[in-house]
């Protein structure tokens, strides 16, 4: 822990022999303001999945999950509580018992049969803090008439689509990569480039080929038909090809002299060297493949059963209203795993990426 310390407190120091420089002040200003934008989304997003719904309806921007303090009033059933700081209430809570106006009717909650008038702005609402655990046990349980929302049925799906995408897209990346990066043949620089300039291309233009390619191989409307299309990735082959580059072809030559075979080279030898760059797709394809939402409603919007857990979300969004405060539990639990994955393969990605490119 103490390591730790010192290396996030090392500073470069002044030219006057100060231990803190106009370097240091830049640098961990930026750091801190990149920690910035990328926290305040998700803590606000994870802070608002626990408020009740009439927190998040009302745009209480509070971070404390604050509810309404309600309490049973006889003959007027669950109402919420205010206080008003007038001597004929002795303290007591009132409740309203007409509509909000200039001067609101309330009524003590032990005296409900005597209406007293109060200036509406006089009335404050008795708060305290509660979490709102049903914004997540509801869509999971399938409770308060979630029934649309299969939590369990969209998760296994998404999982499914993640991994097997996840793998698929390694081993075929790996291969064009070796292929590119190990061979000389005539053509390969251009077949490079070609696969660069891939990126150029926005993937909403090739929709429209990519739906009647999944069409005509009967894949349309399963989960194949999500996993296929996107299985070879240019990113995946440039980042692998650049990092397979920094193999020593020495290491090939001695395997082929051992009578070792292509495929056993690319198996044992390439694929555990590469092993870092490897780690940086995966977690680029889990991310890719969790998050993707426009391809999967394109190829399942007429199977409701094969719906993703990013599909099965808009199952909270109506033509008139929307529950927020379900949509906001289910993206918290939808970012676990992604997050449980990159934690995992994190100390892959600078060895991944800083020795990518090198020659």
């Amino acid at each position: 822990m103490a390591g730790v310390m010192r290396f996030l407190t090392r500073t470069a120091g002044g030219q006057d022999g100060r231990r803190i420089g106009v370097t240091d002040v830049l640098a961990y200003g930026y750091l801190i303001l990149g920690v910035l934008l990328i926290l305040v989304p998700v803590s606000w997003t994870f802070l608002s999945s626990v408020k009740p719904r009439e927190a998040i309806e009302a745009f209480d921007t509070r971070l404390l999950p604050l509810d309404q303090i309600e309490a049973e009033v006889d003959g007027r059933g669950l109402r919420p509580l205010y206080a008003w700081d007038d001597p004929r209430t002795e303290g007591q809570p009132v409740v309203k018992v007409g509509p909000t106006r200039a001067l609101t009717d309330v009524a003590r909650i032990d005296r409900p049969e005597e209406v007293l008038q109060a200036p509406r702005g006089e009335l404050v609402a008795l708060e305290e803090v509660r979490i709102a655990t049903e914004n997540y046990l509801d869509p999971i349980l399938q409770r308060g008439g979630q029934r649309n929302f299969a939590f369990f049925r969209y998760l296994g799906n998404t999982v499914f689509v993640t991994v097997v995408a996840t793998l698929i897209t390694l081993l075929i990346n790996s291969m064009a990569a070796f292929a590119l990066s190990k061979y000389e043949f005539r053509g390969r620089m251009t077949f490079t480039l070609l696969i660069v300039a891939t990126l150029l291309i926005p993937s909403t233009i090739i929709l429209v080929s990519l739906f009647f390619v999944v069409w005509s191989m009967g894949i349309f409307g399963s989960l194949w038909g999500v996993i296929i299309p996107a299985a070879a990735t240019p990113t995946g082959v440039f980042l692998l090809r650049q990092y397979m580059l920094t193999i020593p072809d020495e290491l090939l030559e001695a395997a082929r002299m051992d009578a070792a075979s292509e495929w056993k080279i690319y198996w044992r030898i390439v694929l555990p060297l590469s092993l870092p760059a490897l780690s940086v797709l995966a977690i680029l394809s889990v991310i890719w493949r969790w998050n993707d939402f426009l391809w999967p409603l394109i190829v399942l919007i007429s199977d409701p059963t094969r719906h993703t857990l990013q599909i099965g979300l808009t199952a909270f969004s109506g033509e008139f209203s929307s529950s927020t405060h379900y949509i906001l539990a289910m993206t918290v639990v939808s970012l676990i795993p992604v997050t449980l994955v990159f934690v995992y393969l994190q100390r892959f990605i600078t060895t991944g990426i800083a020795t990518t490119g090198l020659k």
